[in-house]
């Protein structure tokens, strides 16, 4: 029986939520947690393991970056964090001086993985990887905007007390302040959010913005209370995880790399993706209204002004 290998990261914050909640879901048999503070590694490591007899057998260990051999999955988590004030792009100089020499040693011990790509700006920083990494673009993924559509949607189903499983609608474009909650395509159950408002009595006076503000500034929102952001991401990439090594052919607003798909090329940017074993299996077009579109070529333009300016 093939044993399925993940190693994360980065130890912080968001790399020990990783590594606790891909334990809790019993998807992988063997959890390399790796940072280059090795005692905390080895912490946070010991700390989840000492859980493992409680849900199912995985292996949970912190090693260097040569214990990460051969890993199916590599999720990137290390870079500097997001301070109060600071916006994902303002991080972008800084991790990308980390990732030039991190991207490299990975790709050494790992050349058949998929690379998960979960440090912010997630955009710039999975374009980085691709490119340092020279592997194939479906092996490169970022986390993307999974996670602002798990918002998106938890924000409407608060709203209207209702299961949230029953709200389909995607955020897309940036993970970051130029992201899209698209309205256009949003339904719950079935019906589509003009007619939902009107079967509540609900006036769409500043309802679809204020959901989109409340969205977009969710992380601000929490970093300025505790600092970070991690269970929530935590549970979005053990969910992309395991799409990959299930094969579920899931469909989830990864970031992926566009080629030509709403007139954008040459960027990473979140649409709804199949995800499966073999990574980006296919990247799906929403069909946008017009200032949507207008909106999502327009952060594309953010993100690739961000890379022209950047230290590359």
């Amino acid at each position: 029986m093939k044993r399925n290998k993940i190693s994360v990261i980065g130890a912080g914050n968001v790399g020990s939520a990783v590594a606790f909640h891909l334990m809790i879901s019993k998807i992988a048999s063997d959890i390399v947690l790796y940072d280059i503070d090795n005692k905390k590694a080895l912490g946070e490591a010991l700390d989840i393991y000492q859980g493992t007899s409680l849900l199912a057998p995985v292996n949970v260990y912190a090693g260097t970056l040569e214990d990460t051999k051969n890993s199916d999955i590599v999720v990137i988590t290390a870079g500097a964090n997001q301070k109060v004030g600071e916006t994902r792009l303002d991080l972008v100089n800084k991790n990308i001086q980390i990732y030039q020499t991190l991207i490299k040693d990975i790709v050494k011990y790992n050349p058949n993985a998929i690379l998960l790509v979960v440090s912010n700006p997630v955009d710039i920083l999975t374009y980085i990887t691709y490119k340092i990494s020279g592997f194939p673009k479906s092996r490169v993924i970022g986390s993307g905007t999974v996670l602002d559509t798990s918002r998106f949607k938890a924000a409407l189903a608060r709203r209207f007390n209702l299961d949230s499983r029953n709200i389909h609608g995607y955020v897309i474009g940036e993970h970051g302040d130029s992201e899209i909650a698209v309205f256009s395509n949003l339904h719950i159950g079935g019906i589509t959010i003009d007619e939902f408002l009107k079967l509540k009595h609900i006036e769409d006076i500043n309802f679809k913005e204020d959901i989109a503000s409340e969205i977009k500034n969710a992380a601000y929102e929490i970093i300025s209370r505790k600092g970070y952001t991690n269970y929530a991401v935590a549970v979005a990439v053990t969910k992309i995880c395991t799409a990959i090594l299930r094969d579920e052919r899931s469909i989830m607003t990864v970031s992926s790399f566009l080629d030509g798909q709403y007139g954008v090329s040459d960027v990473y940017l979140s649409t709804p993706t199949i995800v499966g074993r073999e990574g980006i299996l296919e990247i799906l077009e929403l069909t946008l209204s017009h200032q949507e579109q207008m909106r999502f070529r327009k952060s594309a333009d953010v993100i690739k002004n961000i890379i022209k300016e950047s230290n590359l």
